[in-house]
């Protein structure tokens, strides 16, 4: 039976070769000009070729060839906020965190003589800080068939589009948050003119820009106004905080000698400065606008603190909503402002 075989199959080339068919498409050079197939092949363009079997079109085996999918998914990037880059980051085990923050006496030391006399000076007041928290939660489903036919990793790609869109969710918060049910941003915090010395504590203090919702005349002088206004101690490590549209017109600026206040970072991974600090991006900083705040300069790592209880959870749930897979994410966090006096604020207003 074997030979049978082999026999109807070696006649069947056979034919094949009388009709003109090259066993091998010929060499462009180099080649043998030699056998009845390649001179057919140069006569009249090679006779019958058999391979009308093609992916092109369905009927024609395109059917059989599976698609393929990319598996590295093109996310729609979101502005996150980097708040928590620059901020007081700490890890609780519970939602009920405090802190204990002290404000000096106006007389905490004083100067005397080797047997004099030593007054009373005055205590430290206390104050306490309880950032308010709320629950971050996502929970996206996906089908069983889905998560087992899907060319890609479905269960990584979830978590990660949950991560971005926590980390999106958290930033503006910490941001613009009002601290029901979630952290109470900086920018809601009580604002006033005054100084350090007389504001209330937890109090912002702002610099007018002398026009509301715009510079006034020289604008660098109101800047380098409100990198003054922030103490000396607080300055090392401060950074400016505003959106892109705010610091396309920073950039702009300059001084009476013709050179710009901004200084472009000439390393990579370095931030670029204004008046030698470093500028954040944070795109939920308002646009600027009659009486908006829409620069911050301060320590944020001294003004401004985020507790959070542990990482991202994440909670596979294929019972709840059979045949679907649910995907339960919780991320409790809060955030406020522990210290007043690291923190200053530019207002677009007259007064």
């Amino acid at each position: 039976m074997i030979e049978v075989k082999a026999d109807s199959l070696e006649s069947s080339f056979e034919a094949v070769e009388k009709a003109g068919v090259p066993a091998a498409r010929p060499m462009l050079a180099g080649g043998s000009p030699s056998g009845e197939g390649f001179e057919t092949f140069l006569r009249s363009g090679g006779g019958v070729e058999m391979k009308a079997f093609t992916g092109a079109s369905d009927g024609a085996g395109g059917l059989a060839v599976p698609r393929e999918l990319d598996a590295m998914i093109d996310r729609a990037l979101k502005a996150v906020s980097p708040i928590r880059a620059i901020a007081n980051v700490v890890q609780v085990g519970s939602a009920g965190y405090r802190k204990l923050v002290t404000s000096s006496g106006a007389t905490p030391s004083g100067w005397a003589a080797e047997t004099g006399a030593r007054a009373e000076t005055d205590t430290p007041v206390f104050h306490e800080v309880a950032p308010p928290m709320g629950e971050l939660f996502a929970n996206p489903a996906a089908s069983q068939a889905m998560l087992d036919d899907a060319a890609f990793d479905v269960e990584a790609w979830l978590a990660d589009e949950i991560a971005v869109e926590f980390a999106a969710a958290e930033g503006a918060a910490f941001v613009n948050g009002n601290g029901t049910n979630k952290p109470k941003g900086f920018l809601q915090a009580a604002t006033a003119s005054t100084g350090d010395s007389v504001r209330a504590f937890g109090t912002l203090q702002y610099v007018p820009t002398g026009s509301a919702g715009a510079f006034a005349a020289n604008p660098e002088e109101k800047l380098i106004d409100l990198v003054q206004t922030l103490r000396s101690p607080y300055r090392q490590g401060a950074s400016w905080v505003m959106n892109s549209a705010t610091l396309a017109k920073i950039r702009k600026f300059k001084t009476s000698a013709g050179e710009f206040l901004w200084a472009p970072s000439l390393a990579a991974g370095q931030p670029a400065t204004l008046l030698g600090y470093p500028v954040i991006e944070a795109e939920d900083m308002p646009d600027i606008a009659a009486n908006s705040l829409s620069i911050a300069f301060g320590n944020f790592r001294a003004g401004y603190l985020i507790a959070e209880r542990g990482e991202t959870q994440v909670l596979r749930d294929p019972y709840s909503n059979k045949p679907y897979v649910h995907f339960y994410a919780t991320k409790r966090v809060g955030g406020m402002v522990s210290n007043s006096e690291a923190i200053k604020l530019l207002k677009f207003s007259a007064s």
